[in-house]
């Protein structure tokens, strides 16, 4: 069995914007599943909001889009490209994710071609949907 990557040594993204804390299984260009531990120290829960830390709804669907990342960049086709925001459709917040909180990411990656892609992704905490939507990117 192939050892899976850290998200730090595939992904550009560095502390304190690199939200996956560890990919749990990959099927590279295809899917990935991974994790990312909310601790309370974060640097957004102080003002969102205070007295009642809640995380940012844009920054799940940022981890959702780095996960993807990771599934792209994992592609032999794709190693050494930058896949970047080309949309962000259909999003929905279905549950707040508080410290304490693991976040599951899941993403599916559906069409793509040498300069773009989509995929559909998924974070939940304790199996209740907190975030879904669909993403498209271009790659650079």
């Amino acid at each position: 069995m192939t050892a899976l990557p850290r998200p730090i040594d595939v992904l550009p993204h560095r502390p304190p914007f690199l939200f996956v804390d560890e990919v749990t299984a990959l099927e590279p260009g295809r899917s990935a599943t991974g994790l990312w531990r909310l601790s309370g120290d974060e640097w957004f829960y102080p003002g969102h909001f205070p007295g009642r830390p809640t995380l940012p709804g844009v920054l799940m669907c940022e981890a959702i889009a780095q996960l993807g990342a990771v599934a792209v960049l994992t592609s032999a086709e794709q190693t050494g490209r930058l896949p970047l925001f080309g949309g962000l459709d259909g999003a929905r917040f279905r549950r707040q994710v508080v410290p304490g909180d693991v976040l599951t990411l899941e993403v599916e990656l559906g069409r793509m071609s040498a300069r773009a892609g989509k995929g559909h992704g998924r974070a939940s905490v304790d199996g209740q949907t907190a975030c879904e939507c669909d993403l498209m990117f271009v790659l650079v």
